[in-house]
């Protein structure tokens, strides 16, 4: 929970969710949308940023050129084709996706639009071939539940993947460039993190219920819009599990009501803008010494050690903005990322890392730093470390305006790190190379007919069909395995309960333990599931099967049941482990006669679980302890 009342500091929350579409071929050619192990050709790009129309340049977008990267792109023939590696021009939109959209905009009551006009939004982080991601706006208005708004639904292409990243080049695989996204943006009407969380997994059900949607990691991305009354509109992207949105909100209003207890005390400290000046400080020598290995390292290799004075910031540098990440962290990032350096060094984590009581005071001499002033220092060439230092005290002058407008990235743990800086209006212009696509009133009143049941529907039905109960007809839906839930209820007789168990809260739990789940196809679960159908193995032996195939995508569920010892027990085997059982633990028979069954088919389970089934097991042992009981020998 939060520690403060989301109403009382103005929260607003956007989302804008972005889903994968699961169409035959791309949205501006023939090729698949299946990723690709193989590497394929390779090109070598480097992209620029574009004027409007205005003659304005983006912003985000020149930040990403400053970086001066190389780009690899890794084009795999069965696919990407030339459009891909931009050297065709794009084919018409792919119909298919767009019918996907409009019937998701059909089912949020968002109004089409009258003709699909496709835009060009630049990007060149690397992520296009292009340098700019085409997209184009379906529908517009309309809401969740009644009660949140939607700005628009679009569809778009979907980013190459980045493989690597080595020194000043970036390596993309462009096998997911192209495919077609959903986008569904909804208003920041959004007023706490649970709320955030709830509107997300509504709009997940719903596209999941199309049954036209791709499923697993990566396939969807959750982007936040979050402002505070007295903060600022911040970015964040890439959320990637449902359950770290609350977290992820609320980590960005601490870090914002944070920043403004900075912002409050450095001004009942006197600072002011002009007195952060970007004065920088050689004190390479201070550390000629050093037992810091690396500074020493960064030293030996012709590197020097420059600082900075900030005036008043002691003690503020080493505040804690968000769980694990201080101001400092914030810097860091800022000088990671415009002056390419490894990290910073400050005064209000020193001494530390092998750097003296000693050094930190001829560093405050030879900066000039009174008792309230922070000094920050950097050892890398002279023209990282200085672009990296005017990173440094820009992210510092920002400090005294508040909360900064920018783009930060979601990490595992729910918190954030600086990306870019927000992107403007500039970044967005017409693609000439597509025509628009005309909505037709008979193309939507087709779709009309033929929309699917909405997602209470749906679970009504599963309930209703498989004798499920509710939470496990919801955890279905929220799964993406619903498909191949019914396609094991109708084919194998395992029972539908036990499938959906198994399909939901026991994934659940390994992914949780850390195993990759992802790595199962259905077609590689299908194949467990038969196998435990077929009499190979035994219900009890799937979750362990599963963990082990995940670990070992390329092996087989017969090397999985023999390498794991798994397989069905025969029936003579399982009445010779009984009968020493029941010989093992003659007095507790002798006294309690049929009631011991319970206590004996916990001890014989433990030792054949996986290999028989259950029921299987309990009737054999009692027919073995009548008999016995019956014949009053033991």
């Amino acid at each position: 929970m939060l520690s403060v009342n989301p109403q009382e500091i103005g929260l607003k929350v956007g989302l804008e969710i972005h889903q994968q579409l699961d169409t035959k071929h791309k949205l501006f050619c023939s090729c698949p949308t299946e990723l690709s192990d193989d590497q394929g050709k390779r090109l070598i790009r480097m992209l620029r940023p574009t004027q409007s129309e205005l003659g304005e340049v983006d912003e985000a977008a020149l930040f990403e050129f400053r970086k001066a990267r190389v780009i690899e792109y890794e084009a795999p023939e069965q696919a990407s084709c030339l459009v891909e590696m931009d050297e065709e021009p794009p084919h018409r939109l792919n119909e298919e996706a767009i019918d996907i959209a409009l019937t998701v905009a059909l089912l949020l009551g968002s109004k089409p639009v009258d003709e699909v006009h496709v835009m060009r939004k630049t990007v060149i982080d690397g992520s296009n071939t292009t340098g700019f991601q085409r997209t184009c706006v379906v529908s517009i208005g309309g809401s969740v539940g009644g009660k949140i708004g939607i700005q628009h639904i679009s569809v778009e292409e979907d980013a190459a993947r980045k493989i690597k990243e080595s020194g000043g080049t970036s390596t993309y695989r462009i096998d997911r460039l192209g495919i077609p996204l959903i986008e569904i943006a909804t208003a920041p009407s959004i007023s706490s993190p649970e709320e955030a969380e709830e509107v997300a997994l509504e709009i997940g059900r719903l596209l999941r219920a199309t049954g036209r949607v791709k499923r697993g990691l990566g396939t969807i991305r959750q982007d936040l819009n979050v402002s505070t009354r007295d903060g600022a509109l911040i970015e964040i992207k890439g959320v990637q599990q449902l359950d770290l949105i609350a977290e992820v909100v609320k980590g960005e209003v601490a870090r914002q009501l944070s920043l403004l207890k900075v912002k409050e005390e450095l001004k009942s400290r006197g600072l002011e803008e002009e007195d952060l000046r970007d004065v920088f400080h050689d004190v390479t020598d201070v550390f000629s010494g050093t037992a810091s290995r690396v500074l020493a390292s960064a030293i030996q290799r012709g590197g020097l050690v420059l600082a900075v004075k900030l005036p008043r910031f002691a003690g503020l540098v080493g505040m804690e903005l968000q769980k694990g990440v201080r101001l400092g962290t914030e810097m860091a990032h800022r000088a990671v990322f415009w002056g390419g350096v490894g990290g910073i060094f400050h005064t209000d984590e020193l001494p530390n890392y092998g750097i003296s009581a000693s050094e930190v005071q001829e560093l405050r001499r030879r900066t000039g730093a009174a008792e309230d002033d922070a000094v920050v220092f950097i050892a890398d060439t002279q023209e990282r470390a200085s672009q990296a230092l005017k990173a440094v005290v820009e992210r510092a002058r920002e400090c005294l305006r508040g909360v900064p407008e920018e783009t930060r990235a979601a990490r595992e743990d729910g918190t954030t790190r600086y990306m870019r800086p927000r992107p403007g209006a500039a970044r967005m212009y017409p693609e000439t190379d597509v025509p628009p696509l005309v909505i037709t009133e008979e193309r939507l009143a087709m779709l009309q007919r033929n929309l699917p049941p909405l997602p209470g529907e749906v679970a009504a039905q599963l309930m209703q069909t498989y004798k499920i109960n509710r939470k496990l007809a919801e955890q279905l839906l929220d799964s993406g395995y619903l498909l191949l839930f019914q396609d094991l209820a109708r084919t194998t007789r395992i029972s539908a309960s036990f499938i959906a168990t198994i399909l939901t809260e026991v994934l659940k739990s390994l992914q949780r333990e850390g195993v990759q789940v992802e790595a199962l196809t259905d077609s590689r679960m299908m194949e467990v599931f038969r196998a435990v159908d077929s009499g190979l193995t035994a219900k009890e032996a799937v979750p362990e099967i599963l963990k082990w195939l995940a670990e070992r995508p390329e092996s087989t569920v017969n090397e999985a049941v023999e390498k794991l010892g798994v397989s069905m027990m025969g029936e003579e085997e399982l009445k010779r482990r009984i009968s020493m059982l029941l010989d093992r633990n003659q007095t507790l028979l002798q006294e309690h006669g049929q009631a011991s069954a319970g206590r004996l088919m916990n001890m014989i389970m433990a030792e054949v679980r996986g290999r028989a089934e259950p029921a299987y097991v309990d009737a054999i042992l009692k027919e073995e302890i009548k008999r016995r009981v019956g014949r009053g020998g033991l």
